[in-house]
């Protein structure tokens, strides 16, 4: 092309990410303001997150899955054409003709047509019914025909597949998955990482299929889905099949154009993205890289785009000065993965499968709570590679540190904390050349050089000039740290408060509270806020904390004690606000406090009694309570009344407070207890009950080594031996699992309630807002070690203190419950509807299910889309 003599024109086929990446690059270049640039897009809207496409079922609009900036066409002068792609490329004549008939003369042709989903060729998959999933419209109409069906399939195990299957779930469906090798996401995770995420999915109540292919979808009389014949010679009775088996490249245009494909598909392009004909580029999953890989994942797609659109600039503006190598080259990318399927975290890195010579494992595996780890180390000590299912928090570190030896020995690297000694680490132990953020390339030098040479001070402006953190997200914790870090290496300090309107810390809120007795969240405001936030509202991050601190601290500093008092009432977030848990249908559900697990017949009938008068679903919850759903907030009141007079209490399964104490049989009744475990468990329960801190505490009592109860997985728990009692603390199950440290043992019944009150009001005392035992254990300063010293040995001196902390609160606990009927004003906030107080919220509503109810869920779009059958 010849810029001196007229315009260019670059014509760009597709606007999906990649496709949007490339235009952002070639704006930041200013490519934009000397080439005409035109899009054309197939999709009836621009480029959106395709990543978290799933997102929409949770309420995320497409809208808000956008990735076009406002204003960014007209600001670039980019002529985007949607719902109007292209059919035919004439390379002779080097002309684009779109759908509509318009036609565009091109400097130079970029493909970015990415990748249609495979159909396996099954009779029956153009049956109504079968649909694919890779588009806001496959969603839209998977939502709306998915209304009033009972069962779906989804054909394909792999990351799209579980992807679709968690939106099937989530839609209300039995839903199975048939994956045809012998494990889900073989590509990505072995053998012990695909058994591991199996049985976390079967446990969700999601059945798999492994092992097996459709040979045929079944169909009615009217044509419509009825099932999936499978190959084992079984069939599974569905009314909706999703194919998500797989990806191909969307390479026709270029056939057809006269272009070199591979013999699987894809573009053949060279290191520059450039194909045999040099105005024509290909980017994205359309291509096939010059290492004859078709990558299939984002962040490949990023580099391409930053490739090709730098060697476009440099062939638009030939007098600009060339840097050695000719600009960025492609030649393969990372395919580490990280994200989570279901609500589990699985994440693969480097060489994953252990296919280099001579590799070893390093394996952990936990079945029962579904973790999996496996590093594959070269006989040198190199990490290579690695599979984390269940717990992923280490990969945003262990991914950079692929192809060195890490500071730490690898078996430390995957035992949970507490199971071992604590490793440091942390991002500092990263080189500078380690790439922190996989989907923009961004290193860790690039990430300091934006805080020490560029004035960046927070992570915000850290994203918005190196772009990391703002692909799929899972460096954000690393990034943070890295800037924190390089701010006080550079002798900055670094912002710790609260939030916008403290410049304290909670727990430096904690002691203000506590010395100067406040009691009122204005007052620590006004005194104690920073500057322009005094005489504000305040936030909702500093509201519920110092609502959670003053309501610790109640009997100590004489502040009103019941949540819904006064101004408590107006800080407390939605849970607390009405005293039970809020659901996605906008009832609430009602968990009554059984200390221990144990009740008695006579409750049971009663819990009975009120979940079939009020037509409430029941489940028996993991904290060995029963939990009741689909309570109208009017109700909440006359449901209590029953349970309180029945001599049951709140349960506190809506705040940041004690939820329960599990416990086993003990020697009671089991042959192997050695001590009462059920007698320990109440007591400690009702002791604790209604204890406000930073974050939900869970514990649990064992009666023998067995661990029945599992309290080492709880903040703190407690399991008998032939002598007594060993307390175990910072235990954590959930989404980041940890075994419990050994804080003391063999202790007497005293001893042990003595240990664990000044265990759990040191806690409240040092956490963080929304702290977990877990996280605060291994934050503070000298981790268990110091914590030993200080509740066990008193090295502070401040026992006495944290034991009349504890004393205080166990005098003056009342029922929460009970406390609100017994008060006319309280009662008045539990209404659906202010000025109709006694007309019930018409939008709460259910439908049957397996002899219960669950929520009938309002669809988030009422368009009617045209019904999507595979092609």
């Amino acid at each position: 092309m010849d810029p001196t003599t007229r315009t260019p024109t670059i014509v760009l086929i597709g606007h999906g990410m990649v496709g949007q990446r490339f235009l952002e690059e070639l704006a930041e270049r200013g490519v934009s303001g000397r080439a005409r640039v035109v899009v054309l897009c197939e999709e009836p809207r621009p480029a959106y997150d395709r990543v978290h496409l799933t997102s929409y079922f949770s309420g995320t609009s497409p809208e808000e899955l956008s990735l076009l900036p406002e204003g960014f066409t007209e600001k670039h002068g980019i002529e985007l054409r949607v719902g109007d792609p292209a059919v035919a490329v004439d390379r002779a004549a080097r002309v684009v003709t779109a759908r509509s008939g318009a036609s565009f003369a091109y400097d130079t042709l970029v493909l970015a047509t990415g990748s249609a989903p495979f159909v396996p060729p099954v009779p029956g998959r153009d049956a109504e019914g079968c649909f694919v999933y890779r588009t806001i419209e496959d969603v839209r109409a998977i939502e709306s025909y998915a209304q009033g069906r009972r069962a779906g399939v989804v054909v394909g195990g792999g990351l799209l597949g579980l992807e679709a299957a968690g939106a099937l779930f989530g839609l209300g469906l039995e839903t199975h998955v048939v994956e045809f090798n012998e494990r889900l996401m073989a590509i990505q995770v072995d053998e012990g990482g695909g058994a591991a995420l199996r049985r976390t999915v079967e446990n969700l109540g999601l059945v798999v299929h492994t092992g097996v292919g459709g040979q045929e979808i079944t169909r009615g009389a009217a044509g419509e889905v009825t099932g999936i014949a499978l190959s084992d010679g079984s069939t599974v009775a569905a009314d909706l099949v999703v194919f998500s088996a797989g990806v191909r490249p969307r390479d026709q245009l270029a056939r057809e154009a006269g272009l070199a494909v591979g013999e699987r598909g894809g573009v053949v392009v060279d290191e520059r993205c450039r194909t045999a004909d040099p105005a024509v580029y290909a980017i994205g999953e359309c291509a096939r890289a010059v290492d004859g890989t078709v990558y299939g994942l984002v962040a490949p797609g990023y580099e391409m785009a930053t490739t090709a659109a730098e060697a476009i600039a440099r062939d638009l503006s030939p007098e600009q000065p060339q840097r050695a190598g000719g600009g960025p080259a492609f030649t393969g990318a990372d395919t580490s993965t990280k994200l989570k399927l279901l609500g589990v975290d699985v994440a693969s890195f480097g060489d994953a499968q252990g296919t280099a010579d001579g590799c070893l494992d390093v394996v952990y595996a936990d079945s029962r709570s579904g973790v999996y780890k496996k590093l594959v180390m070269g006989r040198d000590g190199t990490l290579l590679g690695g599979v984390l299912v269940g717990d992923a928090e280490a990969y945003a570190l262990l991914r950079p540190l692929t192809g060195s030896v890490p500071p730490a020995a690898p078996e430390r690297l995957v035992l949970p904390a507490g199971l071992g000694p604590p490793t440091a680490l942390g991002p500092s132990t990263l080189p500078d050349e380690a790439v922190v953020c996989n989907c923009h390339n961004v290193t860790k030098g690039t990430i300091r050089a934006a805080v020490a040479d560029e004035g960046c001070v927070t992570v915000p402006e850290v994203k918005r000039c190196t772009k990391a953190g703002t692909g799929c997200g899972s460096c954000l914790k690393v990034l943070g740290q890295l800037v924190n870090d390089e701010l006080a290496a550079s002798g900055v300090a670094v912002d710790t408060g609260l939030c916008g309107c403290f410049a304290h810390t909670r727990q430096e809120l904690y002691e203000i509270v506590r010395v100067r007795r406040i009691i009122s969240y204005r007052t620590l405001l006004d005194e104690h806020g920073r500057d322009p936030a005094r005489g504000g509202d305040g936030c909702e991050v500093c509201k519920p904390a110092v609502a959670s601190v003053i309501a610790s601290l109640a009997p100590s500093i004489g502040a009103e004690e019941h949540v819904l008092d006064g101004e408590q009432a107006a800080l407390q977030d939605t849970n607390d606000h009405f005293l039970a848990n809020l659901q996605k249908n906008g009832s609430y559900s009602v968990v009554p406090r059984v200390p221990g697990g144990e009740i008695t017949p006579e409750k049971l009938i009663v819990i009975g009694e009120v979940a079939r008068d009020f037509g409430l679903y029941t489940k028996i919850t993991g904290g060995q309570r029963i939990d009741m759903f689909g309570a109208r907030v009017d109700q909440l009141p006359r449901i209590w009344a029953r349970l309180v007079e029945a001599g049951f209490e709140s349960g506190h399964a809506y705040g940041k407070a004690l939820r329960t104490v599990k416990s086993c049989v003990g020697s009671t009744w089991c042959r192997y207890g050695v001590q009462d475990s059920v007698r320990m468990a109440i007591d400690l329960e009702l002791r604790y009950r209604g204890l406000r801190s930073p974050h939900k505490l869970k514990s649990a009592v064992s009666g023998c080594a067995r661990e029945c109860a599992e309290a080492m997985g709880k903040d703190f728990g407690v399991i008998a031996t032939a002598n007594g009692w060993n307390l175990y603390v910072g235990g954590n199950g959930g989404a980041t699992p940890r075994h419990a440290d050994l804080l003391a043992q063999d202790l007497s019944d005293a001893e042990l309630v003595r240990l664990i009150d000044r265990f759990l009001m040191f806690y409240i005392r040092t956490a963080d807002r929304l702290e977990r035992t877990s996280v605060w254990l291994e934050r503070i300063e000298g981790g268990l070690e110091h914590v030993r010293d200080v509740v066990v040995r008193d090295s502070l001196g401040i026992c006495d203190e944290l034991e009349a902390l504890m004393a205080a609160h166990v005098a003056s606990y009342r029922d929460e419950w009970a406390e609100t009927l017994g008060d006319p004003e309280k009662l008045r906030r539990f209404v659906s509807f202010v000025n109709a107080p006694d007309v019930p919220d018409p939008t709460v509503r259910f439908v049957p299910e397996r002899d219960q109810l669950k929520p009938d869920l309002t669809l988030l779009t009422l368009a009617s889309p045209k019904r999507s059958a595979a092609r």
